[in-house]
C-alpha cells in the first residue's frame, strides 16, 4: 500500500493541519490572552510540534518512495532558508521556550 493511501496517515495529516490552522487563528490574539490562556496556547503548540515530529519520523522511516520524496522536498525547501528539519524544530522549541520565559518574567 502506498504510504499516502493509508487511512491512518491521511487522518493524522488532516488532524495536524486542522489543529495547526485553528491554533494559528487563535494565536493571532495571543497578546490579548490572560496568563492562563497563554500557558494553554504554548502547551497546545508544544503538543502539536511533538505530533508533527512523530508524523515526520514516519515519513523518514517509511520505505515508500513518495514518503521519501516528501522528506527530500521538505529538506530542499528548508535548505533555501539555510536550515534543516532538525534546526526548524529546534527554532520552534526555542520560540516556545522564549514565550514561556516571557510569561514567567511577567508574573514576577
Amino acid at each position: 500500500m502506498n504510504f499516502f493511501e493509508s487511512e491512518i496517515v491521511q487522518e493524522e495529516a488532516k488532524k495536524l493541519f486542522s489543529d495547526y490552522q485553528n491554533l494559528m487563528k487563535i494565536g493571532s490574539d495571543y497578546g490579548k490572552f490572560d496568563r492562563e490562556g497563554k500557558k494553554m496556547f504554548i502547551s497546545k503548540m508544544e503538543d502539536l510540534m511533538e505530533r508533527y515530529k512523530v508524523f515526520m519520523k514516519r515519513f523518514e522511516l517509511s520505505e515508500d518512495f513518495q514518503a521519501k520524496m516528501t522528506v527530500e522536498q521538505l529538506k530542499t525547501q528548508l535548505s533555501q532558508f539555510g536550515i534543516t528539519p532538525d534546526q526548524m524544530f529546534a527554532q520552534m522549541n526555542m520560540t516556545l521556550e522564549r514565550m514561556k520565559a516571557e510569561l514567567d518574567q511577567s508574573s514576577n
